[in-house]
């Protein structure tokens, strides 16, 4: 890596550094405080030593005989010392912790905001263990040097601090002091230099084998069935040893600079004993300050490494930033605006020469047009690929269309609130979620008015209340990770349950009943059809009974609006249509 980026490394570091200081300035400041303080004291420490070494020791030698006064006076200053010491440790890592925890908390959450802000389009173009990585892993190596930071900055002020009392003291001792620092200093820079490559490649490696993982255990399922486990094992296998590899250069790389720092100041003691001897014989130095600046030097080692913490951590701390940061300022978000949906009851849906395409690939759909008038059923029935999801998508503005508009009783959705929009329109995906939380808390989800009364009224109308008051503790029951104790039917039924708790005035289902019994679905669709839920009803429908509840039907054929009416009216003029819903049949029949 070339000095020029290393500069730009130990820049961008310093600067993640300055964001966390602006955000927490003043546990900073408590800790830096208590930080400088130990500095001070071990100085006073060293000066101390030599006072009692000079004025006590050697007297007491030379007279065989200790004096009471001096010995307590000993015990009291050294008492004192490490009393304030205790005090200072105390502030500087409580500060620091603080500091450190809360900035981890604070990102984790605006990740997290963010991650909910953006919409399912962003989503889907990055993989989950990547996400999963950015919000924990990523977040926690950008506050990596936030711990030893204080310590740091105590360090250059006791540094200081040491140079000063060096010169005081003598300036022939004090030119080893010159001649130590900048080399410990130089040291930690190029320890960064070739440190930052290896923690940028390992934090990407973190993210890989994150993403590998969750793929390989969300797939467990298909992985079984077909066999995999051992290519699994080996493909995860793979990543796993490259980041094993890069872990272990960076751990090569401070055992090597570990023991330069722990030898620096050793090297700095002899120098000092050897030079302050022949000072002391020359008469330029007493026995009291030989001492102390030679003791001075030996616990210079710990604290100066604070300052190699920090500067090896900038690296990791950079990579984490800029992988959490990609995510706070990615773009793509729906913008709301302050409308509500007017009137009460059910509300009619209208899309209007409504074209998409995903990307920059083929356009899914093109000039869509149809309404679903308030309180009616719509079906939406065409081939695999025809464009059914994305207008139920569309319908509750997940994605907003290329062109065209799509409106709720008038109001184009983009002017519509989240609140209103949230308010009026639900989706029943096709693929139900399941939290891993009771039954009561799925439905409810804590929504304010949401009752055990309309709980048990939305269960009635999913025809889920029967299964739920036979589970051992009703509402109660805890469904496990994804629903995993409930069948797949059990599931649908519970997230139409959550969809109509809400009293939507606009109920989207994406075939949201297939894994649901025929017998069943017919009863749920009908108490839908009959008003009880008081909803505008969009559904994608495969089924020829589903599709027969409808009050209308739009056929969809590659993206485009093919025709509309009745089952009955598209079964007699659409031969297309005849066919696709006589090929499902068969297909069901089988």
């Amino acid at each position: 890596m070339s000095g020029r980026a290393s500069n730009d490394v130990l820049g961008r570091g310093l600067r993640v550094l300055g964001q966390a200081i602006r955000t927490e300035p003043r546990l900073f400041v408590i800790s830096s405080i208590g930080s400088s303080v130990f500095g001070f004291l071990i100085i006073a420490n060293s000066y101390v030593v030599g006072f009692v070494t000079g004025h006590v020791i050697v007297p007491a030698f030379a007279a065989g005989s200790v004096r009471t006064a001096s010995l307590a006076l000993v015990v009291a200053l050294l008492v004192g010392i490490s009393g304030l010491r205790v005090a200072s440790i105390f502030g500087r890592r409580l500060g620091a912790g603080y500091m450190q925890f809360r900035l981890q908390a604070r990102y984790r959450r605006a990740v997290t905001r963010r991650y909910l802000s953006l919409p399912p389009a962003w989503h889907q173009r990055h993989a989950t263990g990547t996400l999963l990585s950015n919000a924990n892993s990523d977040v926690e190596a950008s506050f990596g040097p936030i711990a030893p930071l204080p310590f740091a900055v105590g360090t250059i002020v006791m540094i200081f601090g040491a140079m000063i009392a060096l010169f005081l003291t003598d300036w022939v001792l004090a030119l080893v002091g010159v001649a130590l620092f900048p080399t410990l200093f130089a040291l930690n820079l190029a320890y960064s230099r070739r440190m930052s490559p290896r923690q940028i490649h390992a934090q990407r490696m973190r993210a890989k084998v994150s993403a590998v993982a969750h793929e390989s255990f969300d797939g467990a399922l298909v992985v079984k069935t077909m066999g995999r486990e051992a290519d699994e094992s080996r493909r995860f296998g793979v990543f796993v040893t490259e980041l094993r590899d890069a872990l272990i250069s960076v751990g090569r790389l401070r055992g090597v600079f570990d023991p330069l720092m722990d030898s620096l100041p050793s090297v700095g003691t002899l120098a000092v004993l050897l030079i302050g001897t022949w000072r002391l014989q020359s008469g330029a130095i007493s026995v009291s300050e030989l001492v102390s600046v030679a003791f001075l030097f030996t616990v210079l080692a710990f604290p100066v490494r604070a300052i190699g913490w920090v500067v090896g951590e900038l690296p990791r701390s950079v990579a984490g930033w800029e992988r959490v940061q990609a995510v706070l300022s990615a773009e793509g978000d729906l913008r709301y605006g302050d409308a509500t949906v007017p009137g009460s009851g059910p509300a009619e849906l209208r899309f209007e020469q409504v074209s998409y395409r995903y990307a920059q690939g083929p356009a899914v759909l093109e000039d869509v047009t149809f309404t679903v008038p308030p309180g009616k059923t719509v079906a939406l029935v065409g081939a695999t690929g025809s464009g059914k999801s994305t207008i139920a998508a569309l319908a509750i503005r997940l994605v907003d269309p290329d062109s065209g508009s799509v409106a709720l009783d008038g109001v184009k959705l983009p002017d519509l609130s989240a609140a209103a929009l949230a308010g009026a329109a639900a989706l029943v995906p096709q693929i139900p979620f399941v939290f891993d939380d009771t039954v009561r808390g799925n439905i409810s989800l804590d929504r304010p008015g949401v009752d055990d009364d309309r709980v048990w009224h939305a269960l009635r109308l999913a025809q889920a209340d029967r299964f739920t008051a036979g589970l051992p503790d009703g509402l109660d029951t805890e469904v496990g990770e994804r629903g995993t104790s409930l069948s797949g039917g059990q599931r649908q039924r519970l997230t139409l349950a959550r969809a109509l708790a809400g009293r939507p005035r606009l109920l989207v289902l994406d075939d949201a009943t297939s894994a649901v019994d025929p017998r069943v679905e017919a009863a749920v669709l009908g108490a839908l059809r009959d008003g009880d839920a008081g909803a505008s009803i969009l559904v994608v429908a495969y089924r020829r009974a589903t599709i027969a509840l409808a009050d209308q039907v739009v056929y969809l054929h590659q993206g485009r609006v093919v025709a509309t009416g009745t089952h009955r009216e598209l079964m007699a003029a659409q031969p297309g249509y005849a066919d696709l819903v006589t090929a499902y049949e068969k297909a069901e029949n089988r």
